[in-house]
């Protein structure tokens, strides 16, 4: 009996879509640097084109929103969350930027499906997952004007909860009004 409750216990748990928001931590140890409120890591990373995009370069300019994902059933339904945060904010000063641990051929056919109008990129071996310190996908970690990591916020949530979180820090960061895309991708059904 106690098995079996241990055993539905770790289901539930496990079914669970996992987010993190880890505002409060200002834990800089050698062993987790990335962490809210310390400097994003010193990123690069080429684009589709070959073109090198620069982390730092892009945070000189506004804040950056960074999406380590896939194309998985989970990313892929909330995909539609993060194209309409990016939509509303872009023209305000955000970049964002979408980065596949997928092969390329995948992902390009993927862009072109999802008509993808954010900066993106392909890690296959998902090496970007090891500077940004972390094995959750998706994550996503939104990064201040000036290179200071806003939030992080980790896991797979199909339902729009999230990206509403996200984009509400980007709304504080930009002193603007927030946008609900959970209401805005509703709309467009």
């Amino acid at each position: 009996m106690r098995s079996m409750l241990f055993a539905a216990l770790g289901l539930a748990i496990g079914a669970t879509p996992v987010v993190l928001q880890a505002e409060e931590s200002k834990d800089t140890s050698a062993a987790n640097t990335v962490v809210v409120g310390a400097d994003a890591p010193d990123f690069k990373i080429k684009d589709a084109d070959g073109k090198l995009i620069d982390l730092k370069k892009l945070t000189e300019t506004g804040p950056v929103l960074v999406r380590l994902t896939c194309g998985c059933s989970g990313c892929d339904k909330e995909l539609a969350y993060f194209q309409s945060l990016h939509k509303e904010y872009e023209g305000k000063g955000l970049t964002s930027l979408a980065i596949f641990r997928e092969p390329d051929e995948k992902v390009e056919k993927y862009v072109k499906e999802k008509e993808l109008k954010m900066l993106y990129a392909v890690d296959s071996k998902g090496e970007s997952w090891g500077v940004f310190q972390t094995k959750t996908m998706p994550t996503n970690f939104l990064i201040e004007k000036g290179g200071k990591i806003k939030s992080i916020a980790a896991g797979c949530d199909p339902s729009g909860l999230l990206a509403n979180k996200v984009s509400e820090k980007v709304a504080e960061l930009l002193k603007t009004d927030a946008v609900d895309v959970k209401q805005k991708v509703a709309d467009t059904k």
